[in-house]
């Protein structure tokens, strides 16, 4: 039921929701961040990641190419992409994995036989499966197949989402679902529709929506200097959250880091952040005693 590809399966999670879980990733999203730490993400298609300094020339990715894509340069291996299929031959027979597939379809079967050999680990810790992304919102159909699955199984359920979605299908999800962690990009609207490429009032729409039907949630900000990250921005955010009926009042602020410039690199993609900076240490406290003087408990990472 439903499709989606999957680029990323962690295991052992620790900062995707309580105790200790799987995260599943999807691929795809409708949100173009500027400092997105998941590049690959983005395009709900397969793509192919080279990593350069890994490559030790052993042709044997030339050889296994039905199209003739793939060529060994002194730069490496380059792929002519009106050639390229994405069949995914060369990664799997490169030693070095210098390429690597970025994206793959998994029945909701094989899904959750990777989710029941985890949940020695959820029934002693707490924990269980986070849907990730991505957008996992973006694949609901397959989303609310695999949340009825581990509904099943009485396994706990956490989505990560920026909530960009039409309000029936969160609510149709929120059925299912025991917590949401919901990353909030930006407040400002110019702002959010700058830096992602989509406008935030759907969101916060959707997020007075789970607060007015007590569904859980935990709100995730990036804090970014030259973003979100100044008082005023912080006070207005922190307005808003105290302003709607929340019962859980906890925000986790995640400092930005240029991660992403390695991904841009292996998907042949250039980073451009802007000014970018990660915040102080004080921008950071007076950021957590402003949600504080609002009820809200504001911790970094998450």
């Amino acid at each position: 039921m439903g499709r989606g590809l999957i680029f990323d399966i962690k295991r052992y999670a620790i900062n995707d929701g309580p105790g200790i879980r799987v995260t599943l990733f999807f691929k795809g999203c409708p949100l173009h961040c500027a400092w997105c730490h998941n590049p690959e993400s983005i395009s709900a298609h397969a793509q192919k990641m080279y990593t350069a300094s890994k490559c030790i020339g052993a042709r044997k990715c030339i050889e296994a190419c039905p199209n003739n894509a793939l060529t060994l340069t002194r730069n490496g291996i380059e792929t002519n992409g009106d050639l390229c299929t994405l069949c995914g031959k060369c990664a799997l027979v490169c030693p070095t994995k210098a390429i690597e597939m970025s994206g793959r379809e998994y029945t909701t079967d094989q899904l959750m036989k990777i989710i029941e050999r985890e949940t020695i680990f959820f029934d002693h810790s707490e924990g269980g499966v986070t849907f990730s992304g991505g957008e996992p919102l973006m694949h609901h159909r397959k989303l609310i197949d695999l949340l009825d699955r581990c509904g099943e199984k009485q396994i706990h359920r956490v989505v990560d989402t920026s909530l960009f979605a039409q309000t029936e299908i969160v609510l149709e999800v929120a059925k299912r679902t025991e917590l949401f962690l919901v990353d909030l990009k930006a407040f400002d609207p110019e702002v959010h529709q700058k830096f992602t490429g989509v406008p935030n009032d759907l969101i916060l729409k959707n997020i007075r929506t789970l607060a007015e039907n007590d569904i859980d949630f935990i709100i995730r900000i990036p804090f970014i200097s030259g973003v979100n990250a100044d008082e005023e921005t912080v006070a207005r955010e922190a307005e808003f959250l105290s302003s709607i009926p929340w019962s859980r009042k906890e925000v986790n602020l995640l400092p930005y880091h240029d991660i992403a410039k390695g991904k841009h690199k292996k998907l042949g993609s250039e980073y451009q952040p802007g000014n970018f900076e990660t915040p102080s240490d004080e921008t950071i406290k007076k950021a957590q005693d402003i949600f504080k003087a609002n009820g809200i408990k504001a911790t970094v990472g998450g």
